[in-house]
């Protein structure tokens, strides 16, 4: 299973969460009415709102002659079609499209059977037997094997692999020996016949099963490709998967227009009823527009009044919305960069954003202003947590910058021992958020006296200039950018902000807040878990890991034609793709 957050830009296509998983209250099942507008939406109620299309025999003709073929509009990909190493939601998309799992999520964020029967745990509770269900095949006819299930651990485990999912925190038994290259195999692994696996931990934490419950991945496409510490002839298959075990298979990509799939007539809960399935590129310039010619058939919109508005004009759509496992922020690069490793500082331009105008200019009551980073569609969110609040106050900015040592020297620019306060931020130019924020937090850093520069990219550059970072003599010349994190339902955020965490690129450390992170690691009682999460939540937000923005409610309008769809936080829409009819 995928266990990283996905990035995304801050109003793009939601997905999924990258990911984790957890037992415990999520999205509620339920359906109602939806909010006018107004009033703003509690996200933590998990409440489900659908809106059925007031005429759907407005579908445009251009559509409605399209009878075998389903198009989303989604983002740009990157075009790393590998379930183990993308980390962009919109290459997200398109894998769960192709690649089944061991487990899936329910609604409520547990488990249940995938490819694999629910697991066998064994009397001390380290082992996990995962048997794969009768039958399952890939895509090619082939039959799905312990042997697929193995590779998956080898080529995470491998010290040459570069994605983003840290199976560490498993403890699988020789797990450091093979990473290491001590040992061609992992001994934790064990087949035990063509169907079997079984799994030995040292210790059973919080997150055992959802790092071990594997993505089977096909050994006789990726296994030839493979070599123990050279993981590089495997990376040079991203853009090719051309075995799979999802409802679809690939067919194409053309870069920066679509990827092409067909229904995989293997598919291990039978064959899609859609015989095509594209993911069309779109731009939030052009997806209305695109949908209202009927040039695509699903969208995952900015939701906000305007954009009701927009989609209710329309009148052949379905729209269903819920809270959003997710959230935007602003990122700091602490890496060479002592200023923003001040609290003060970071205090300081917490309180420079005025995070309500942005709220209010993307969301409106779908939003609201972000404290800590837990989703409130999660079971971990405190809705006691004493937080602060951060209020837009350039009194209070100001003040801090001068207990900070920054002053206004004559030209009115903040300066410290002959350095001027500088910002140098990474603008993604595809992103509707980044287009909204960019004038709020240059006005509000300005009137500091602060040197506000924003270097325009897509977001694939932003996101290749994140991973690589770290590797920089100048550490990628920036100081902040803005996305937003899709969130899985494991609510454990070690991978962002741990010292050694996979996925915190910029360099944050807190000792304390790793610590809190460690202890809800170990303890696998969700109840007693909740307290630990509620300081961890505080501890985040004092000390400010990012500059914290907005958690929206997650939008997909659909054309009527489609019938079947359906969606919720953790049980996603792609676990029933095979479902999905056109009319």
């Amino acid at each position: 299973m995928n266990r990283k957050k996905l990035m995304l830009t801050m109003a793009g296509l939601m997905s999924l969460s990258v990911a984790l998983t957890a037992c415990g209250g999520g999205s509620g099942s339920g359906s109602s009415e939806a909010n006018n507008g107004d009033a703003p939406l509690d996200q933590t109620d998990g409440a489900i709102k659908h809106l059925k299309a007031e005429s759907p025999d407005k579908v445009p003709d251009v559509a409605k002659n399209r009878k075998d073929t389903l198009v989303m509009g989604i983002q740009d990909n990157k075009g790393v079609f590998n379930p183990l190493y993308t980390n962009s939601a919109y290459d997200q998309e398109v894998c769960k499209a192709m690649f089944s799992d061991a487990l899936v999520y329910n609604e409520d964020a547990s488990f249940r059977a995938g490819l694999c029967d629910m697991p066998k745990i064994s009397e001390d509770g380290k082992t996990f037997t995962f048997k794969l269900k009768d039958g399952v095949k890939w895509s090619d006819g082939e039959p799905i094997t312990s042997d697929d299930m193995e590779l998956y651990f080898k080529i995470l485990g491998d010290k040459a692999y570069t994605g983003n999912n840290d199976i560490t925190s498993a403890e699988i038994l020789g797990y450091t020996e093979f990473h290491e290259g001590k040992a061609k195999d992992i001994s934790g692994i064990k087949k035990i016949d063509k169907q079997t696996l079984a799994v030995t931990v040292k210790e059973v934490n919080a997150l055992t099963l959802t790092y071990i419950a594997p993505t089977p991945m096909p050994n006789h496409y990726y296994g030839k490709a493979y070599t123990q510490g050279d993981l590089s002839k495997v990376e040079a298959l991203h853009r090719e998967p051309k075995v799979t075990s999802g409802p679809y298979k690939f067919v194409s990509y053309k870069p920066g227009e679509e990827v092409d799939l067909e229904a995989n007539e293997n598919f291990y809960l039978g064959k899609p009823k859609i015989k095509n399935l594209i993911y069309k590129t779109i731009t939030p310039k052009t997806q209305m527009a695109q949908l209202q010619a009927g040039e695509i058939d699903f969208l995952n919109p900015a939701l906000n009044p305007e954009s009701m508005e927009q989609i209710k004009d329309l009148g052949f759509v379905d729209t269903l919305y819920y809270p959003y496992n997710g959230y935007s922020y602003i990122g700091l690069n602490f890496l060479g960069n002592s200023k923003l490793k001040d609290l003060k500082v970071r205090q300081a331009l917490m309180y420079a954003v005025d995070r309500q105008k942005y709220v209010d200019t993307m969301n409106g009551a779908y939003g609201e202003v972000l404290d800590t980073p837990l989703s409130k569609a999660s079971w971990s969110y405190p809705k006691d947590g004493n937080f602060e609040k951060y209020e837009f106050n350039l009194d209070k900015a100001a003040k801090l910058f001068e207990e900070a040592g920054w002053k206004k020297n004559s030209a009115g620019k903040l300066e410290k021992d002959g350095e001027v306060f500088k910002i140098r931020f990474l603008q993604s130019v595809d992103s509707e958020g980044n287009a909204a924020l960019i004038p709020i937090i240059k006005s509000g850093f300005e009137s500091l006296g602060i040197e506000f520069i924003a270097d325009q990219f897509d977001f694939n550059t932003v996101v290749d200039k994140l991973n690589k970072a770290k590797t920089q003599d100048d550490f990628g010349n920036f100081d902040m950018w803005s996305l937003s994190w899709q969130l899985v339902p494991e609510p454990d955020p070690t991978d962002l902000f741990a010292t050694t965490g996979s996925q915190n690129r910029t360099a944050y450390s807190n000792p304390k807040l790793d610590e809190l992170m460690k202890k809800e690691i170990a303890e696998i009682d969700q109840e007693k878990r909740k307290p630990i999460f509620k300081e961890l939540a505080e501890g985040l937000n004092k000390d400010l890991p990012y500059l914290f923005l907005n958690q929206r409610m997650n939008c997909y309008v659909t054309s009527s034609r489609i019938k079947g769809f359906k969606d919720t936080s953790y049980d996603r829409y792609y676990n029933y793709l095979h479902e999905l009819t056109l009319e």
